[in-house]
């Protein structure tokens, strides 16, 4: 295992971790995500983004659906899919 230090202006070292605090990470794991991905795509390839309240909200959907607290219509099949949309 190896250790990089590195020195970064204090005020970005304190918001990107406000930032990956929301997003579930911690600095370690950040890079390390982002040095893995370099190595597999030879590029600078991601951006990762908080979600919008548009998407939070259809997250919550997506959990009160699957938790059975809201009733939805649920398929079986593409095929049962499509005949419902006419397509």
């Amino acid at each position: 295992m190896a250790t990089i230090n590195i020195r970064i202006d204090d005020e970005l070292k304190m918001e990107s971790e406000k930032v990956l605090s929301e997003l579930g990470l911690g600095m370690t794991a950040a890079l390390t995500i982002f040095l893995k991905t370099v190595v597999r795509t030879n590029s600078i390839p991601f951006q990762l983004e908080i979600p919008n309240k548009q998407t939070l909200k259809s997250f919550d959907e997506i959990e009160k659906i699957s938790s059975g607290k809201v009733s939805a219509k649920r398929y079986t099949s593409t095929d049962e899919l499509r005949k419902d949309l006419k397509v």
